[in-house]
């Protein structure tokens, strides 16, 4: 079933492109199984740990206001209220409050320098939260941008949902040639029913061939390798794994926030990387 939907890039202005919504029986047969780095986030209290994980701090001003997408949060780094571990899970939250004068508070984490890669499997147990206004993601950018500034050396989206649309969950490439300022990012959607009441396996896999996307074992998207230049597949050097709450912005905050879901949280119970 095809339909056109809204659609963007954390870095651009929303677009809108014809967005396919399937399930697609593919069993996971992966080529990577040799674990290299995880977080099972077993430190009951504590803030996540920092061999393996930073944060990206504030609201992206004055270059990019808002993260490039005029999100309203303010993130914050090593704070408990917006990023801590409990129960044997990551909790990053998003808070309605008066922080450093924003109106909203959550955390951006990044393993940048602290967990980089060149192809392997991306395996994330999480679940999301939900309510308008609310954009949570998984996702990955290059350590060194080598290839040039956004979106030249390229975006992998493992996971994107917005909460006015809570059913539905998105995997996106991001190149120079394909990319959301252009429309002709390359994406797809799969309909989840009540997304955010379960814990799901988010899963990219990324050989030098092709990037695939997987929810729980089942392949929905694979964006392939067509052999062309950087602008088509910049995805031949080392990227980080990014874990955030966004509030509102170009995408997420479409249909306004509602200030009443509040707080959100984002739960981990792992993150996992095999080559």
């Amino acid at each position: 079933m095809k339909s056109t939907k809204l659609f963007s890039t954390k870095f651009g202005l929303m677009a809108i492109v014809c967005i396919t919504m399937l399930h697609v029986n593919t069993k996971a047969q992966y080529h990577y199984n040799n674990l290299v780095w995880q977080d099972e986030f077993n430190c009951e209290g504590n803030i996540p740990d920092s061999t393996k994980w930073s944060y990206d701090n504030g609201n992206g001003c004055p270059n990019l206001c808002g993260w490039g997408n005029n999100e309203l949060q303010y993130y914050t780094t090593s704070r408990q209220e917006n990023a801590h571990i409990k129960g044997g899970r990551l909790v990053i939250e998003a808070r309605k409050e008066s922080f450093e004068n924003y109106n909203y508070t959550s955390a951006r984490m990044v393993t940048k320098n602290k967990g980089d890669w060149k192809y392997g499997r991306v395996e994330v147990s999480a679940k999301i939260p939900t309510g308008r206004g609310i954009w949570p993601a998984i996702w990955m950018l290059p350590t060194k941008w080598e290839y040039g500034s956004w979106p030249h050396s390229g975006e992998i989206d493992i996971m994107e949902n917005v909460g006015y649309w809570p059913d539905s969950l998105f995997g996106t490439v991001h190149t120079g040639a394909y990319n959301g300022m252009i429309n002709t990012q390359k994406g797809q959607s799969i309909n989840i029913k009540e997304l955010h009441k379960e814990f799901h396996i988010y899963t990219m896999e990324w050989t030098e061939e092709e990037i695939s996307f997987w929810v729980d074992g089942k392949r929905y998207h694979t964006f392939k390798n067509e052999h062309k230049n950087s602008e088509a597949w910049p995805f031949d050097k080392e990227f980080h794994l990014i874990m955030n709450v966004a509030v509102g912005g170009n995408w997420g905050g479409k249909f306004g926030v509602d200030d009443n879901i509040f707080p959100q949280r984002l739960e981990v119970d792992y993150v996992r990387v095999y080559q």
